[in-house]
């Protein structure tokens, strides 16, 4: 069981810039990679970006890549993801996740913390 909680959304203006943070607790020694998911209002929950937690490579989905970057903090068990250059479609509610270790998907997930961008 993994316990996920993020912070740091909130109201910004387009060309503003949020940093958000997960911190993952319970049994944080099975995670392979953990994410960011993001899902606007009406639209499916859609991949941001993810890290691996022991290697430390990265994915980014298209709309996202040169201004969003993910990174993480292996001693605090917590995950960032700087948003730059922010634009009314990156207005969702943003989710955490986790993959563990021999898992085809991600497996736990935070309670989503809402990033509104305003024109």
């Amino acid at each position: 069981q993994v316990q996920l909680v993020e912070s740091g959304g909130g109201l910004v203006q387009a060309g503003g810039s949020l940093r958000l943070s997960c911190a993952a607790s319970g049994r944080t020694s099975t995670t392979y990679a953990m994410g960011w998911f993001r899902q606007a209002p009406g639209k499916q929950r859609e991949f941001v970006a993810d890290i691996q937690w022991s290697g430390g490579s990265t994915a980014y989905t298209n709309s996202v890549k040169g201004r969003f970057t993910i990174s993480k903090d292996n001693a605090k068990n917590t995950v960032y993801l700087q948003m730059n250059n922010l634009k009314p479609e990156d207005t969702a509610v943003y989710y955490c996740a986790v993959n563990v270790v021999a898992s085809r998907g991600y497996d736990y997930w935070g309670q989503g913390t809402q990033v509104t961008v305003s024109s």
